[in-house]
């Protein structure tokens, strides 16, 4: 396959399988139903306790008010809260709330059985071609995610990202190398 084939079947792949889980997952769940927007921008708050929405619009490529609206969204639905900087009063920090990561987990967990009961209806080889090809899509995230514009010069923020491992549900979730 050329490269510009590969490249189009995975810009095209990847979005449909992510749409027909998230369908999938969808049903059964309570309502209100999370959004894609909503539910990582609730996933990140959960690793990232403390974040401001300043860093997480830069960590899922958003504006800032689009991430304010998300905020502002989850907060009314009981699934974030807001806390004023210690350090800035300006700015806030963002936390989950246990209904939040209460949702998560109901989230995660149905997401990993879909995914596992899915995968395990493959054939050895294809199951065995989706392992190979696991650090080619993370090297080709890490690629794009190296793409991003860079920040202006002072625009970090103190203490992130925070050096801490992805946290789920009050448990280590290993990262892929």
């Amino acid at each position: 396959m050329m490269a510009s084939d590969l490249s189009d079947e995975l810009a095209g792949l990847l979005p449909r399988i992510q749409r027909l889980a998230r369908r999938r997952l969808w049903a059964g769940l309570p309502a209100p139903r999370l959004r894609g927007a909503h539910a990582e921008l609730l996933r990140l708050v959960a690793t990232h306790p403390g974040i401001r929405v300043s860093a997480a619009a830069r960590e899922l490529c958003l504006a800032a008010n689009s991430v304010s609206t998300l905020v502002n969204h989850l907060v009314t639905e009981g699934l974030l809260r807001r806390e004023a900087d210690p350090v800035d009063g300006r700015a806030a920090l963002l936390l989950a709330t246990p209904a939040g990561i209460r949702r998560l987990c109901e989230w995660r967990a149905r997401r990993d059985a879909l995914f596992r009961e899915h995968v395990a209806g493959l054939d050895t080889a294809d199951r065995a071609a989706l392992t190979a090809a696991l650090p080619s899509l993370h090297r080709l995230a890490e690629s794009l995610r190296e793409a991003e514009p860079a920040r202006p010069p002072g625009d970090a923020e103190p203490g992130w990202p925070p050096e801490v491992g992805e946290r789920w549900c009050g448990c280590e979730r290993e990262e892929t190398p």
